[in-house]
């Protein structure tokens, strides 16, 4: 093996990275932002330092495929596609059918797009992406990395919901979980800083899809997100926790489907919702706006209340850790997050977490450690891979 694409694509932007295996070089980082939008923006990063930038108005599916891949060659960082051996992509909803890597082969891809139903926002545009490559580059070998692996150790006690026990098992209903590629992959990150395997962590990540799962031993035994990723936090446009009756109460008062209730607690509601203004934390940040402000407090709120749950379920934690877009870049939330929870005795150090430079981030008298790791999807998807290929 020697050079592995990996595909991380979502509604609006599509990160894929090229490694040099297994010596894990990152020979091109790209994205394609703002697809299906005014004023698409490519940026590719290669070589020693160069970087490559477009901005081209509603870039879709298809062409930001053909401008990942033909740039790839005409940027001169291979010679010829074919020089690609396997292509990883992100897919979101595995279900119980996935619990591991799979190569995608007619029966796989059915499956992952039936799976739509779980991940609506999610695995269709990942399908999308498998189909458009496999008509570019038909005898690559491609394979699917599932977020939803991660959680497959998670015990019934907490993946399961209280709903009459019989169709729990006749649909596989269960709390499937989002992100999980990263949180397995700063749960191994954490293990190697704090020095030992078998560690309790509360691992945060904080971006505009938002999760929080605990981990004992280097497994999963709890999740924020559920049988969807709109479970859990208040997220950028998502509601997170809701009270399931709201579903037909809408239905009536707004003579609304249930599907279009569903899409306005995905994609209207949250930090956007809450607010009125925007979905990013930034933007929040610096308003003046009330409903702002509150939109801010209930993303915090909503992080320690999850966060000190864990930690009790745990009995305990070693090592709080922080990863995604917010948690890694915005101190503002680490400190409001951490203050809440000093009554565990946990202890932020304001001048590492000022700095934001990846490491330990507490004062040596804290009970447990504070951790910044930053998500890094694509080493995590490209080591899976590699894995599958030295197996088959």
């Amino acid at each position: 093996m020697s050079k592995v694409l990996i595909v991380n694509a979502g509604s609006s932007s599509l990160k894929f990275k090229l490694f040099d295996m297994p010596k894990e070089e990152v020979l091109a980082d790209g994205q394609v932002e703002r697809i299906n939008m005014p004023g698409s923006i490519t940026k590719i990063k290669y070589g020693d330092g160069k970087v490559f930038k477009r901005t081209e108005d509603n870039v879709d599916y298809e062409r930001s495929a053909a401008i990942m891949l033909n740039n790839l060659k005409d940027l001169g960082i291979i010679d010829h596609l074919h020089e690609i051996d396997a292509i990883g992509n992100r897919v979101v909803a595995g279900s119980t059918v996935f619990d591991k890597v799979a190569k995608i082969d007619d029966k796989a891809l059915n499956w992952i797009d039936e799976l739509g139903e779980i991940a609506p926002i999610h695995n269709p545009v990942e399908s999308t992406y498998i189909k458009i490559i496999r008509r570019i580059l038909p005898e690559a070998t491609q394979y699917a990395v599932f977020d939803s692996a991660f959680f497959k150790d998670v015990p019934e006690v907490n993946a399961i919901y209280g709903i009459p026990y019989e169709l729990t098992k006749k649909f596989t209903i269960r709390r499937y979980g989002e992100h999980g590629i990263n949180h397995g992959f700063i749960t191994q990150e954490a293990a190697k800083m704090l020095g030992y395997d078998h560690a309790k962590l509360v691992t945060l990540h904080l971006g505009s899809g938002a999760s929080i799962a605990a981990e004992k031993d280097g497994k999963c035994v709890d999740t924020s997100m559920g049988f969807t990723p709109m479970n859990g936090l208040t997220m950028g446009t998502r509601s997170g926790d809701v009270d399931p009756a709201l579903v037909p109460f809408f239905m009536k008062r707004m003579k609304a489907s249930a599907d279009e209730v569903i899409e306005m607690f995905n994609d209207r509601s949250g930090l956007l919702g809450v607010s009125g203004v925007s979905s990013d934390m930034r933007d929040l940040e610096s308003s003046d706006d009330d409903r702002a402000k509150l939109a801010l407090d209930m993303f915090v709120n909503r992080t320690v209340k999850y966060a000190a749950s864990y930690i009790t379920e745990l009995g305990g934690v070693d090592a709080i850790v922080f990863s995604g877009g917010i948690g890694e870049h915005d101190k503002w939330v680490r400190e409001q997050v951490c203050k809440k929870l000093e009554i565990f005795g946990i202890k932020l150090d304001g001048s590492l977490n000022e700095k934001q430079a990846p490491g330990d981030l507490s004062t040596k008298d804290s009970s447990a450690r504070i951790l910044l790791i930053p998500a890094d999807e694509e080493l995590a998807m490209v080591r899976d891979v590699a894995a599958e290929v030295a197996h088959e």
